[in-house]
Parts: structure tokens; sequence; C-alpha cells
């Protein structure tokens, strides 16, 4: 990990940068009055229902500091297998179909984090509080169970309304610390076991799950540092879980054909020799009659040659979307990079479509109709979570690229140490990566991909966000 402190006197500044980009991606502020007074209201009286599972112990597994906990997970050992057991926050026994809360929500479509704030789908005394799965509390709750063979295939899954009860609110890197120092006992222990079975049986499927950095804004203290994190194994085994949960999701919503589902195209195949072109050029073995899958699980971002080839990779993972249907299941019922039909259910204090995708699982399960508030919404999910889901990444972009510009205005005319991680098809520029800071840019010249070269900066533009450098 690299990072680097913004100077004490930037952070005013930047703050009002945070905000110019809230009104130009023209993101909501303070929920209405009518809102707020329905959320006080149903979190007083929830529609609590179905079993009391409060015996199970469950934990929560978030990063340090989430209050808004969507899932709790409790993991058993069985003769020749396992049972996941994994705990929804249940929206829907709060948000009253056509109230005023979900009017709010359809207009927001998922929660929107900046560097220092958010912009949530739910009010706080719901997502933080009433319906979050927060520990020593009783919650409301879908309940998924689902029992895996010793290889970690999915056998059996079910999922009911319950009352749960978290035990722990557990972060990554104390997961990480516990399995990797044998002190993670029982059921926290399974997760590395289980984790692992899937992440073979996703290598085996041909899913794929990209082992790049993930470049950040992050608080510190009276300013901010942008830095690269490599996701720990603990998030990576977690993901999994909730991957398995929307696999499960997605094949109980095509049995009964209807649902909401998380589709991603198969790569173009001029796309994909594209890229295998830029394996060959590169260096990085790509055997015969292996998939994408198998040549990208066993790459290292730290390698130049391996990490730029995972960055031009990364337009087979593109055009993702959702598709809803009710009737004859889609055409195009998979999302490639899982390579499986995929639900999104796991996140409905942060994501619009998991409340809708979770009361339709619910109804399947228990053998009842769709709730028909809920089937008439699903014509016009995809079009508000792809218009919302844009406008999040496009915030998300904007923030780095204003730190970017922030960390280097001073810096014009510097030369900088960087690996070529893409470059234009007339090979005039591309984008370049600095460790230090850990800035990604446009960068002019006659770029080699997958090496490292000196470039010098020539542009850091706060008012405009735009950072460029050109070859030395």
């Amino acid at each position: 990990m690299t990072n680097i402190r913004v100077p004490s006197d930037v952070p005013a500044r930047l703050d009002d940068g945070f905000e110019r980009i809230r009104r130009e991606q023209r993101l909501p502020g303070e929920f209405p009055r009518a809102v707020l007074d329905e959320a006080d209201w149903v979190a007083s009286v929830p529609r609590f229902g179905g079993k009391d599972m409060t015996e199970l112990p469950f934990v929560t597994i978030d990063p340090l500091g989430s209050m808004d906990l969507d899932q709790a997970v409790h993991l058993e050992r069985l003769r020749g297998g396992y049972r996941v057991w994994y705990a929804i926050a249940d929206v829907g026994a709060f948000v009253r179909p056509g109230g005023a809360i979900d009017a709010e929500a359809r207009t927001r479509g998922e929660t929107v984090y900046l560097p220092a704030s958010k912009v949530p789908l739910h009010p706080k005394v719901l997502s933080e509080d009433a319906a979050s799965l927060l520990p020593g509390v009783t919650r409301p709750a879908a309940v998924w169970r689902i029992d895996l063979d010793a290889e970690g295939r999915t056998v059996g899954a079910d999922v009911q309304r319950g009352l749960v009860r978290s035990r722990e609110r557990l972060d990554y890197a104390y997961v990480q610390a516990a399995i990797d120092t044998d002190t993670a006992g029982g059921a926290l222990g399974l997760l590395a076991e289980i984790g692992r079975l899937r992440l073979e049986l996703e290598r085996e499927r041909g899913g794929v799950t990209l082992p790049t950095p993930e470049q950040e804004v992050v608080p510190d203290g009276d300013g901010y540092r942008l830095e690269y994190r490599l996701p720990l194994p603990a998030e990576a085994w977690n993901a999994q879980i909730s991957l398995l949960t929307g696999m499960a999701a997605a094949s109980m919503m095509l049995d009964a054909e209807i649902g909401v589902l998380r589709v991603l195209p198969a790569p173009r195949s001029g796309d994909l020799d594209k890229v295998r072109r830029v394996a060959d050029a590169l260096g990085v073995p790509w055997p015969g009659g292996a998939s994408y899958g198998d040549v990208v699980h066993d790459l290292d971002p730290k390698n130049p040659q391996q990490a730029a080839f995972l960055h031009e990779s990364r337009v087979l993972l593109r055009g993702a979307g959702y598709v809803a249907f009710n009737g004859e299941p889609p055409k195009l019922a998979e999302h490639a990079a899982v390579a499986a039909p995929y639900a999104h259910v796991t996140a409905p204090l942060r994501r619009l479509v998991d409340r809708y995708a979770t009361e339709i699982c619910l109804a399947i399960a228990a053998g009842e109709p769709v709730p028909q508030d809920v089937a008439e919404a699903l014509t016009g999910l995809p079009e508000i979570m792809s218009g919302t889901g844009r406008r999040a990444g496009a915030v998300e972009r904007a923030c780095v690229d204003l730190v970017e510009a922030f960390l280097l205005r001073d810096r014009v005319g510097q030369a900088f140490d960087a690996m070529v991680i893409d470059v234009d098809e007339r090979r005039e520029g591309g984008q370049v990566q600095i460790a230090d800071p850990a800035v990604i840019a446009r960068c002019d010249g006659p770029l080699p991909l997958g090496e490292q070269v000196s470039v010098r900066l020539t542009q850091a533009d706060p008012a405009t966000r735009e950072v460029r450098f050109a070859l030395a």
C-alpha cells in the first residue's frame, strides 16, 4: 500500500470541491420531512415476523466503523459438508410500498459514498439503527440457509423471515488476523475453509475476481490520504458467501419465472482476441484451453507486466446491468464474471434492488404469490439502478480526480517514476500509474505497455480535476 497525506491547509478547499461534485451529479440532499417522519414511525413499530432465530450466534464482518450492517453470518460444519446461515437486513419489515420512504429510495437507487460523507439510500434511523444488524439487539432479517457438500457446492437453499441477534461486529483486519494466527475458532474459522472452496469452484466455472488494487481517498485526521489498497483474503472469502447467496437467489427466481437479475454479457470475440494479444505482448502466460478466469487468478498486480494486463483486460468485464422478468426468463440470464446466474439480494440497506429481489425470494420460498406491488415495480428497476449506478461511479471517479489534482498542484514540471498500464491503439499516449503519490492519470508520448518509465507532470488543475503527464 502506498499513501500520502493531503497537506493540512487543503481539506477545507477539498471539501468545497466534494460539494461541487455533489451539485454536478445532482446528488440528493437532506431527506424530506415526510420521509424522516415516516422513518421515525416505522422504526418504532416494525412489522416483525417469522421464526425466532436469536439462538444462532451470528456475527457481522464489515469495514471498520460501519454502522449500516446488511449481513450477518454463521457457519456450521455438517457431516459431509457445511451449512451457511446468512441473515440479511429485512428492509421490507420497515418500508411500506408506496410510502414516502419507498418513493424517495426510488429516486436515490443506492447509497453514494464520498471521502468524508455519504448520501444514504435510507434515513439513518433505519440504515444505521433500527434496520441495521447491530450487535446485541434483536432485528428482523431475511435468513438464508444454504447447504454445501464437502467441495463447497450448493445442495440446497431456503430463505425465510426471522428474528436474529448478532453477537459481534467484526472488521476485516480483525478476522484476517484471527485466521492467520489460528485463533479464529468455530464458525469464524470456517470462513477461510468455505471461502477457499468457493473460490476454487469459481475458477472451475470460469468466473473472475480481478486481483487489482483499489485507488481510494481516505479521511485521515484533519486531512485525507490517497492510497492503493489490495483487498485482504478475508474480504474475498466473505464476498464468496455473498456471491453464493446471490446465485441461490437467482436460481430460485429463474425456477419461479419472476425476478430481477444482475447480468453481464460474455466478452465479444474481438475484445477477447485483443486481450490475448496483450497477454502475449506482455509475456503473461495463457495456456491453450485456459479461460480468462484461469489466467487472472494467479496474477500478481505488483508485477508491472501483469498489472498492465489486468488493467487492459478489464474491457472484458464491462457492460453489467439488470434485467427484470415476469414470465419467460430472459435470454441473457448469466453474469459473465460470476459465470452463473446471479442476483443482488445481500445489501438492501444500501441498494434498492436488493429489497425487491429479497421480497420475491421470500414469497417463492414460502410458496406464496409475489406481492403485487413488488411484481408491478419490476419493470422500472433496471433503469433506476442503471442510472443511479452510473451516478455513483461518476462521483467516486471525480473525487479521486480532485484529490489527485490537489496532491500534485504544486509539482508541475517534476519527474516521477511510473508504470504504463494502458496505451492507445496508436501508442501515442495512455495511462500511467504513479506509486507515490497513488495516482493513475493520462500520459502523452509513445508509451511501452507494462514497462517502468520516467514521466513529467505537465498539468494538475483542481478546478478541472485534470492531471496529465508526458513521457520524460
